[in-house]
């Protein structure tokens, strides 16, 4: 009954050891993907760095662009734009307390991201220095095929790959 006992109290003391967020604290990863938007096929590329148990803090770069035709005063135009992204981004990830196996990470947080945004008008008159800044909020998960790679789905809002965006990840 002893060893019964240990074998038990060693499977639930293992389980929280190996039930762990994927990405440690002073852990680093490198993401990179495509997305969807209202307007084009944003790619991206972001680091995040584990800064606490559960948490992390990250950067990402994106680009986008897309050329729309339109009907304006009685002419055809193509609306042309692109967009350059750069941001930060914190999340929390809910692993260690939904006790979820350690292939996968589920999270949610919150961006800031200030863009870039350079457009012609129906003139085709160029508008390089249109900028804005976006909050955006964002929930994902990651399955990892090895401890050191995987891949990635995001949904959230408000940012230049809102909808959803998908790509690989590679643990440093």
């Amino acid at each position: 009954m002893k060893k019964f006992i240990l074998i038990i109290a060693f499977g639930f003391i293992s389980s929280g050891v190996f039930a762990q967020a994927p990405l440690e604290e002073g852990g680093v990863q490198l993401n990179a993907g495509v997305g969807l938007s209202g307007w084009g096929v944003p790619v991206y590329f972001g680091l995040d760095y584990g800064i606490a148990k559960d948490f992390t803090l990250g950067g990402q770069l994106s680009f986008q662009t897309d050329n729309d035709p339109y009907y304006y005063g009685g002419n055809n135009y193509e609306y042309n734009s692109t967009a350059i992204g750069i941001g930060a981004n914190g999340n929390y990830h809910f692993n260690r307390i939904l006790d979820m196996p350690s292939k996968f990470d589920f999270y949610a947080g919150a961006s800031l991201t200030y863009y870039i945004w350079n457009y012609d008008d129906y003139n085709n008159n160029p508008h390089p220095d249109n900028t804005s800044l976006g909050l955006g909020l964002q929930v994902g998960g990651r399955y990892f095929f090895t401890d050191k790679f995987g891949i990635n789905l995001e949904l959230g809002g408000n940012t230049g790959t809102s909808g959803a965006k998908f790509g690989v990840t590679f643990k440093i």
